[in-house]
Order: structure tokens, then C-alpha cells, then sequence
């Protein structure tokens, strides 16, 4: 009995082992943990990671002469014409980084899905997006090797020459525009447009008639064959088609945070933007613009010193640092530099204000121009222009409510600075650099490609250029030093990276 006994005390603990090993793989699955995910919401980190970041502010944005800083160091780049690739490496990153993979990433997860057809094409058209942005911002560009590290161990991807990349470019929005079908499934979690099929395709024709008119120089026939199919397809025509970014207190708007933290007291509104509105008595500058009157510092710009009062802003010059800028502070008898004009960091340059990438305002001014050109009939440019300068003015009102336009002053201004056929390319191009205000990217481009507006350029001393603007950001140091062999083709094909190297549409 003693030997039954002692052989039941020992099996017993095995078969306690066994009973504990049964279910086991189940009892170490977090039932709670998501095991994939929606791919709509990968999609909307791209389109949020699409927002602009402070090496706009540092480069484009001040190539364009709409903002400025006097300070060295950090905010080095255009203020002084140098070559700064801590800061012209931003687009590279973010755009490479997050927009093209996780657009990618949605697109091979959706390609084999039927049901999913709209989402894969909406990923199509912000991939082209971000792809347009990046080869008007460096010319050659990786393209066809892109976003394939992880699906096809491509680490070091060949690049492709611009006009390569425009094709492609072309192709996919005429394609995904096309495709978007609204009898199929609605992508509700999309949180550019809601899913809407109508809105999608209209943002994916009004790029592709940017992407058109990007080639009035390079090629006329093909720019002018392109602009009219998408008008054929249509476009953008009212202010609720804008492909926008709504930001809140989670997803802040980038230059907004910038200029809200660190550099609030460092970036100012450049003289010949802040000019020429004033010059024009337009009514945008008292909702663009503040200047804290008689601030000493930073820390006097505060409200009580605040004034949108469109006479009393001052733009800051070009071609000063923040020590030889005392001249033209003691010319405007200024207290100090803080008191030039700045951009509302409560309005139009708070955390939570939107972005947007593609308008009707730009939109219906590129028509005015094919219009103007003869490469659309049935609307005059003028009837375009009006149009596209109203959108604008409105359009300020979705930025922040206290920097709406009343609808008496957009007629009174359209009045005063009528429409000229004599100066059109001039005068819609113009307009087009202030509705493009905060979106760099795009101001630099379309500057290039249009010559407009006239600005006289940086004549900051030492400049690193030798011509009298930059024509394009020069590429990552970290390509130079891992993927050296295809950079170094590019160059060879394109020109030397510097700032100076036209890209190829850029005639």
C-alpha cells in the first residue's frame, strides 16, 4: 500500500504538468492586442506625415521671400543662400520616410483586394503627391526602387531621372483618378476627404493639372495635352474640394509647432511678400499678418503689443544677419528686430491650423493661365483669375475664423487690381505665389517654372550660389555616404549638387 501511495505522489504532479501545458499557446495570445491593421489608417499617417515641416520655413519658403530669419546657426539655409543639409535634408526624410512607405505599404496590401480598389488608389494619388514634391524639390530622384527595403531588400535603390519620374507621375494619377468607382466600398476612416470618391478625384486631377503646367517650359505640347484632360476629368472648383490637413492637439501642424516653440521670436515675414500686399492694399496682409509694436525681445512680443493693423506692418529685408540687421532696425526706428512684422502665430500660425496641399484658389489660377495660353477654351483667364483670388481670400476664414476676408473687401480689391490680359502670366502668377503662402514646395516651383513673382534677389554677401536664386535642394549626406554609387550616377547624369543645378523642367 506504501509503494501505491509514494507512485501516486509522484505521478500525480506529471499529470499536473500535462493538464497546464493544454492551452497553453492560447492563455499567452493578448486577446486584446490588434493583430493587423486597417490599412485606411495607414494611409492616414501618410497624410498626416504629408504636413509641412520647419525646412520649408528654412528654404523654400524664404527662396520665395515670404519669410525670413536673421539668425545663423540652426536656421541657416536661404536667408543666406547656403547650402545646409541638416535642413535640406528634411523633405527627403519625411517624405521617404513615412508618406511614400506607408502609401506603399497600403498599396500592397490592397492591390490583390477587389473590395478595397478605392483605398489602393487614393494611396496611388498621395504617392504621387509626395513623389512630385521630392523631384521638384532635388530633380532625380530614387523612383522605381523606392519603398522596396522591406518587400524586396532593395537598400541602396537606383535613381531615376526626372523626366522618368514626372511619367510615372502623370500615369498614376491619370490612372488611380480614374479608377476611384463609388459604387464600390467607401473608406469612411479616410481622414482627408471621408472616402469621397468625387473629392478624391478631383484632388487627383488637379494635380495632375499641376503636374501639367510643371511642363510649360520643357515641353509645351505635352504640358498643354495633359492640362486638358484634366480639366476634361475635373478639378477642384470650390473652397470644400481643398485637399487639407485638419491638425489638432495630438496631430499639430509642424510649422505652426515650430513657430510657436523654439523660433517664435526668430522668423519673421519677408519685406518684398509683406510689400507687395500692402503696395496692392490687399485685405489677406491684416489676416496673415501681426507686429508687436516696440518689443525689445522675445518676450515682449506679447498681446498687448500686438497689431494687425495693415499700415503699421514692416516686412524684414533680405540680406541681413542678426547683427548687421541693427541698420535697418535704427532706419525704421525700431526699439530692436522683434518688432518686424511676423506671421500670426494665433491665427494662421497656431499648433492647430490646417494644411493644405493642393486648393481651388491654385487650382483655378493654373487655369487662368492655360486659358491665357490658349490650352483651354470655354472659360476666359480672367473669369479663372477672379476666381482663384476670391478662393483665397475665402479660404483664409478655414485657416483660423478671425482671419476671414469679408466678402465686401475681395470685391473692392478685385476692383482695384483688375484683371490686365497685357501682364496675365505675370499678374496670375503672382497671385498663385500668395495662395501658395505656407505651402513652399510648392511657391519654389512654381516659381521656377513660371519667373513670377519679380523679386530682386538675396543680396545677403558670401553667398554659396552662383546664380541669383536657388533652383533646387541639394541631397542627403547620408546618400552620399551609403548609397554612393547611384548618387554619384545622378549627378554625373543631372548636374553637380549643388544649389545652383537646374532640374530638368526647370528650362
Amino acid at each position: 500500500m506504501k509503494k501505491i501511495l509514494k507512485t501516486l505522489a509522484f505521478l500525480l504532479p506529471l499529470w499536473g504538468l500535462g493538464g497546464c501545458d493544454q492551452g497553453f499557446d492560447e492563455l499567452n495570445i493578448n486577446k486584446t492586442a490588434a493583430t493587423a491593421i486597417n490599412p485606411a489608417f495607414i494611409l492616414n499617417n501618410a497624410v498626416i506625415n504629408s504636413s509641412y515641416t520647419t525646412g520649408t520655413i528654412l528654404y523654400e519658403t524664404s527662396i520665395v521671400q515670404q519669410m525670413v530669419t536673421p539668425n545663423e546657426g540652426v536656421l541657416a539655409g536661404a536667408n543666406f543662400n547656403q547650402d545646409i543639409r541638416d535642413n535640406t535634408v528634411q523633405n527627403w526624410q519625411k517624405y521617404y520616410r513615412t508618406v511614400i512607405r506607408n502609401a506603399q505599404d497600403v498599396i500592397d496590401q490592397t492591390k490583390a483586394l477587389p473590395n478595397r480598389s478605392n483605398l489602393m488608389n487614393m494611396a496611388r494619388i498621395l504617392k504621387a503627391h509626395a513623389f512630385m514634391i521630392l523631384t521638384d524639390s532635388y530633380g532625380d530622384i530614387p523612383y522605381t526602387d523606392a519603398a522596396k527595403g522591406y518587400t524586396e531588400q532593395i537598400f541602396l535603390p537606383k535613381y531615376d531621372t526626372q523626366q522618368s519620374v514626372y511619367t510615372n507621375i502623370i500615369k498614376e494619377l491619370t490612372e488611380a483618378s480614374a479608377a476611384l468607382d463609388a459604387s464600390k466600398t467607401i473608406e469612411t476612416a479616410d481622414i482627408l476627404y471621408g472616402g469621397n470618391v468625387a473629392l478624391w478625384k478631383k484632388y487627383g486631377n488637379s494635380l495632375l493639372l499641376r503636374a501639367g503646367m510643371r511642363l510649360s517650359k520643357v515641353d509645351a505640347a505635352q504640358a498643354q495635352q495633359i492640362v486638358g484632360r484634366a480639366v476634361q476629368a475635373g478639378v477642384m472648383e470650390t473652397n470644400t474640394d481643398n485637399a487639407m490637413i485638419r491638425h489638432d492637439a495630438n496631430y499639430v501642424n509642424g510649422i505652426g509647432n515650430t513657430l510657436n516653440a523654439t523660433e517664435a521670436a526668430n522668423v519673421y515675414l519677408g519685406a518684398p511678400f509683406v510689400d507687395y500686399l500692402k503696395a496692392t492694399n490687399d485685405p489677406r496682409l491684416r489676416s496673415i499678418a501681426v507686429r508687436y509694436v516696440g518689443a525689445k525681445s522675445g518676450p515682449e512680443m506679447v498681446a498687448a503689443r500686438a497689431s494687425t493693423d495693415p499700415a503699421v506692418q514692416v516686412g524684414m529685408p533680405f540680406g541681413f544677419n542678426n547683427s548687421t540687421i541693427a541698420t535697418q532696425v535704427a532706419l525704421n526706428r525700431f526699439a530692436s528686430f522683434y518688432e518686424f512684422t511676423q506671421l500670426d502665430r494665433t491665427r494662421m500660425g497656431r499648433n492647430q491650423a490646417p494644411t493644405f496641399l493642393v486648393t481651388a484658389a491654385q487650382t483655378q489660377l493654373l487655369l487662368a493661365e492655360a486659358a491665357q495660353r490658349g490650352w483651354i477654351t470655354g472659360t476666359t483667364a480672367e473669369t479663372y483669375y477672379n476666381r482663384g483670388v476670391r478662393l483665397h481670400m475665402e479660404q483664409l476664414a478655414i485657416h483660423d475664423a478671425n482671419s476671414a476676408v469679408p466678402a465686401a473687401a475681395i470685391t473692392s480689391y478685385l476692383e482695384a487690381n483688375p484683371f490686365n490680359a497685357a501682364t496675365a502670366l505675370e499678374q496670375i502668377n503672382t497671385q498663385y505665389w500668395i495662395a501658395s503662402f505656407l505651402n513652399g514646395p510648392e511657391a519654389f516651383a512654381n516659381f521656377r517654372r513660371s519667373g513670377f513673382p519679380r523679386l530682386t534677389p538675396n543680396p545677403f554677401p558670401g553667398k554659396s550660389i552662383k546664380g541669383d536664386f536657388i533652383r533646387r535642394l541639394t541631397y542627403p549626406n547620408s546618400e552620399i555616404s551609403v548609397n554612393s554609387a547611384n548618387v554619384k550616377e545622378a549627378i554625373a547624369r543631372q548636374g553637380a549638387d549643388d544649389l545652383d543645378t537646374k532640374v530638368w523642367w526647370d528650362k
